[in-house]
């Protein structure tokens, strides 16, 4: 089959890559609403890889150089939804991944808790050795494997995910909340503990307070202090929810006197348990 691209240069937003050429019965949705018509594949033309769109998933080899990857990220960079697209919550999920241990292996978890009762319904554990090397920026070729096998061993699809990590605060767009919101075709947010990108004021004391977090000119994610006089923490969106609308679940889903929101708390409790 062909490989297509659009070569008209830049599409006029600062920064990003030409969108990909997309079939003429694509409604712009990346879901699957528009019926049978999207079950068609689509391809983007990329350095020794394929990236293909089957309804919304996105399927793509984890096993690529640098510039491979960095292509990668430009190209679904585009295919982010930053609006609401959540229906009825009533399981979010939180993902997070240990570091190496002593046997050259990581470990992600996965937890799903009910919403908005934040009660554990079910979770999962996977080990595995991490294959991409830690590179600034690159974090999701590292750790998404592993967090994306651990949701899969969840018997339940969460309604909305919680990634340790940031989503669109990222040098191209696609952060980790990103990569695995496109990866699942689900709502996700993502929720990191530092800042990767971006600059900002000091948000308010109390908890609730926040303050834009801006890159080149653009708000990217939003400086967020849950618990007063404790450090905040850094909300982006990740796939399929605007920016005020992830912050107003992470707030819903951090319970009183706790800084990280809880399933992503209980799935970094998880993830560093001893077997």
């Amino acid at each position: 089959m062909p490989l297509r691209q659009r070569d008209n240069g830049r599409d006029g937003r600062r920064g990003r890559a030409p969108r990909p050429t997309l079939p003429d019965s694509w409604n712009g949705a990346l879901s699957p609403a528009a019926g049978p018509a999207l079950l068609s594949w689509h391809y983007c033309c990329l350095p020794d890889i394929i990236i293909s769109v089957m309804m919304g998933p996105i399927e793509h080899s984890w096993k690529i150089g640098l510039e491979e990857a960095k292509a990668v990220q430009q190209q679904l960079s585009e295919l982010v939804d930053e609006t609401d697209r959540l229906g009825e919550i009533c399981f979010v999920a939180g993902i997070d991944l240990s570091g190496v241990r002593s046997s050259g292996k990581a470990t992600a978890a996965a937890v799903l808790l009910s919403f908005p009762e934040l009660q554990l319904v079910e979770d999962s554990r996977v080990e595995g050795a991490l294959e991409f090397p830690y590179i600034s920026g690159f974090l999701s070729f590292r750790e998404a494997p592993l967090m994306l096998e651990a949701l899969s061993r969840l018997r339940r699809q969460p309604d909305l995910i919680l990634v340790d990590g940031q989503g669109r605060a990222h040098p191209r767009g696609l952060g980790i909340a990103c990569h695995v919101g496109l990866m699942m075709d689900r709502p996700a947010i993502g929720c990191a503990k530092s800042r990767l990108v971006g600059q900002f004021s000091e948000p308010g004391e109390q908890a609730g307070a926040t303050s834009p977090l801006v890159y080149r000119g653009e708000v990217v994610g939003m400086v967020l202090r849950t618990k007063a006089r404790v450090k905040p923490i850094f909300v982006s969106v990740g796939h399929k929810i605007s920016l005020a609308k992830a912050v107003d679940l992470v707030l819903r889903c951090t319970l009183p006197g706790q800084r990280i929101p809880e399933p992503t708390r209980q799935a970094h409790l998880l993830a560093g348990r001893e077997p």
